[in-house]
């Protein structure tokens, strides 16, 4: 059998879960990789067989999109050749994790492909969602279409969505509580971020996009991103403060960290996470501002924490997936 895995590369979370599907997926026959996107700090071990520009955004250093630096690395006209170019007629199935270039050339070569993603689990209606439409259904429904669906949430809200991918380094740490915090939110400038957890009175693990090497500014240390490191830290932190993204939150509450969210605003999928993980009980908010240190202290005084089961189903759920969709 040929499998074709194609996979997004924007931000880690992605790449992540493809560590721990890759080695699943090549029990059943020969295996392509496929990576499109810029924003990805996280590598797979496995060589790529195809690695495409694809289309991307730019996070930046205020809580959101950067706009203008995502226009300038857009580059619609090797979109479309790569799209009309991939060849897919020889793959007896073709995996797809939110990876446009390949969802599209399916389209175009009439392949039928599904999705292995937590992104598709917004096909169902009974995925979390803020009460006003927003443009980013459209880009959930259009970004990467697939015939089917394998999704992954914070809970089970289809028969189709399974709880998160946990990949197995996590599920093997030995945890500990050393008292510190640890900090991924990529779309803030570490500089910014360090004013104001320097105003607590705990120790703070900054993971940062942005430097190539690390610093400390007070009780804030800043590192560049990498993911044994993370683990290292996540393993031996009270809590974590992130974005909205999913792995992150999901692994973190996993490990029976404490979790705080700050989804990007304007980001619509990760105001839809956020809200997801606020029916579990994880604290949200929507802004770094002048509040956002008595929040902080009170999360930090906090011993509430959100607990979870998340058993280890990614075996059987590749299993099931390529027993019913390879041709």
């Amino acid at each position: 059998m040929k499998i074709l895995y194609a996979i997004q590369g924007t931000g880690n979370g992605h790449i992540s879960r493809a560590r721990e599907i890759v080695p699943l997926l090549q029990q059943y026959g020969e295996l392509d990789l496929l990576v499109s996107g810029t924003e990805a700090e996280v590598t797979l071990s496995q060589p790529l067989k195809y690695r495409f520009h694809g289309f991307s955004f730019v996070f930046g250093s205020n809580g959101g999109v950067d706009k203008w630096a995502t226009y300038k690395i857009m580059d619609l006209r090797q979109l479309w050749h790569d799209m009309h170019s991939l060849p897919l007629k020889d793959y007896d199935l073709i995996i797809n994790d939110f990876e446009p270039v390949s969802a599209w050339a399916c389209k175009l070569q009439k392949r039928q492909s599904v999705s292995l993603s937590h992104q598709c689990a917004f096909v169902s209606p009974n995925t979390p969602r803020p009460g006003k439409w927003n443009y980013g259904e459209w880009l959930l429904k259009y970004y990467s279409p697939t015939a089917y669906h394998v999704g992954f949430h914070f809970e089970r809200y289809a028969d189709f969505i399974h709880t998160p991918v946990i990949r197995s380094e996590i599920r093997n740490l030995q945890t500990t509580n050393l008292g510190h915090y640890t900090v991924y939110l990529p779309a803030y400038d570490d500089k910014k971020l360090a004013k104001y957890l320097n105003e607590t009175d705990v120790q703070w693990h900054v993971f940062s996009k942005r430097q190539k090497t690390a610093y400390t500014d007070g009780n804030v240390q800043v590192i560049p991103v990498n993911n044994e490191g993370f683990n290292i830290s996540l393993a031996s932190c009270d809590g974590l403060l992130t974005g909205g993204g999913f792995e992150g939150p999901a692994e973190a509450l996993f490990l029976q960290k404490k979790v705080m969210m700050i989804p990007m605003s304007g980001q619509y999928e990760q105001q839809c996470n956020a809200l997801a993980a606020s029916k579990l009980g994880v604290p949200v908010l929507h802004a770094i501002d002048d509040n956002f240190v008595k929040h902080l202290n009170a999360w930090i005084k906090s011993e509430d924490r959100v607990w979870v089961d998340f058993p280890d189903e990614t075996a059987q759920i590749v299993h099931n997936m390529v027993k019913k969709f390879a041709r």
